[in-house]
């Protein structure tokens, strides 16, 4: 029973292996995880706002040229190493583990990103979110976000006026958490919205199922669902609104 009274749906877990999509640049590579496509018969690789996940590498010298996104929300997730960026509109950002970088991009914004030759090789998460609207106006944010707590989900971004430390323009909210090996945490739900989960270390259990490294799950339903390390980890969840509005002409997160 949830709060008013009414029985709560058990949730349905479905499960995706690391993805086959993956683009080879000699010293830069990536892997895009595509939420939808976790769920038999879902028409759309992405799932509501959330278009893709990409899993990137980078080696120590590496320098991606300036180039252009548009009608996507860019989100930089860095939990070891640096990833450096430069703009058109003068900034130069250094992204780690102590800070998150979004970019708003809008109409237009154009972007490089680089490591130093003595910086450590690089593994982040690069995470596509679909705007509500088209030819919204660019930005970017990069602020220092909260410590982390072991066994606790840490609030990276969410919509416009939630109470996360950032934003992006439509219904996707974003958590981190580092679990010590045996720990349990409850994923984080929200009644009409859905849950998908990425392992960026280690390897976890979500009420039962196993979800091994670089392996992922969407979840529906309204129950409270489980996440246990079977060993230390990283994970990454994000709370989805599957009916909000979303428009698809990102230059990648489409």
């Amino acid at each position: 029973m949830d709060e008013s009274g009414s029985a709560r749906s058990s949730p349905q877990i479905h499960t995706a292996p690391r993805t086959a999509v993956s683009q080879d640049q000699d010293n830069f590579r990536t892997h895009f995880n595509f939420p939808g496509r976790a769920v038999p018969g879902h028409d759309d690789h992405g799932y509501g706002p959330l278009a893709t996940v990409v899993e990137s590498f980078m080696d120590p010298g590496t320098v991606i040229r300036m180039h252009g996104h548009r009608n996507e929300e860019i989100v930089s997730w860095v939990p070891e190493g640096v990833m450096r960026h430069d703009d058109r509109q003068g900034n130069e950002l250094i992204t780690d583990p102590d800070h998150l970088l979004v970019m708003n991009a809008g109409s237009g914004f154009w972007h490089a990103e680089e490591t130093a030759a003595d910086d450590p090789p690089l593994r982040m998460l690069q995470i596509f979110v679909r705007p509500h609207s088209l030819e919204l106006e660019p930005g970017i944010q990069h602020e220092r976000i909260p410590d982390a707590a072991r066994n606790e989900w840490r609030h990276l971004f969410g919509p416009e006026g939630s109470e996360a430390p950032l934003s992006v323009r439509n219904d996707v909210h974003c958590y981190d958490c580092r679990l010590d090996a045996g720990a349990t945490v409850t994923l984080p739900s929200q009644s009409g919205w859905d849950t998908y989960l990425y392992v960026f270390e280690g390897g976890v259990t979500v009420d039962g199922v196993p979800v091994g490294y670089t392996e992922s799950a969407l979840v529906t339903g309204e129950s409270d669902t489980s996440v246990a390390a079977t060993e230390e980890s990283t994970v990454i969840a994000f709370r989805i609104d599957p009916d909000a509005p979303v428009t698809r002409s990102g230059t990648i997160g489409r």
